[in-house]
């Protein structure tokens, strides 16, 4: 898909770490759209194994989570709501980030996860510092008292498009034997 991602990292723009964080985050983000690359809206939808993931489904779900800690880089942990007080409603719409649903297309996925990945790259380029830091909402998966850099947050945010490619790439093997990386 070279020549068609408009969210591709623009080296000569950005140097350093910001540029090292940025082509890593872009490469993973060009793995987990490759997994989805020939496939109809339908076949995007299709679960292939034991688990409820479909390759449209995590590619909305590493859209929402790249849109909340891009948020959180910004505004702090209120961007990332309250895990403590997560209702029947907030479940269930979060379920629904892992699949298509009826009227959903492949193209508009996509569209949506350019249009997030745009932004996150101009905040990135934008920040004044990497060490931004705010501190994360209570969690039981977080130590109480924990911070955030933005540094940590796109570290954060590789780890979870990189494991999502993998997801991702076996879910399309199992559909149709195509591989990410042929």
């Amino acid at each position: 898909m070279p020549g068609t991602d408009t969210t591709a990292f623009d080296q000569a723009a950005t140097t350093g770490e910001r540029a090292d964080l940025l082509e890593s985050l872009d490469h993973h983000r060009d793995m987990l759209r490759r997994t989805a690359r020939d496939l109809t809206d339908e076949q995007a939808g299709l679960r292939t194994t034991a688990s409820e993931l479909c390759i449209g489904g995590i590619i909305k779900h590493v859209t929402a989570v790249e849109r909340v800690w891009a948020a959180f880089i910004q505004d702090g942990p209120a961007a990332l709501g309250d895990f403590t007080a997560m209702s029947d409603e907030d479940l269930a719409q979060r379920a629904d980030e892992f699949r298509m649903l009826p009227g959903e297309t492949l193209a508009g996925v996509l569209a949506a996860y350019a249009e997030v990945a745009a932004a996150t790259d101009a905040l990135v380029r934008a920040l004044p510092d990497l060490d931004v830091s705010h501190p994360l909402p209570a969690a039981p998966w977080w130590e109480p008292g924990g911070s955030w850099t933005a540094r940590r947050v796109l570290l954060h945010v590789i780890g979870e498009t990189s494991q999502h490619a993998g997801h991702a790439d076996i879910i399309r093997e199992s559909l149709d034997g195509a591989l990410s990386m042929a």
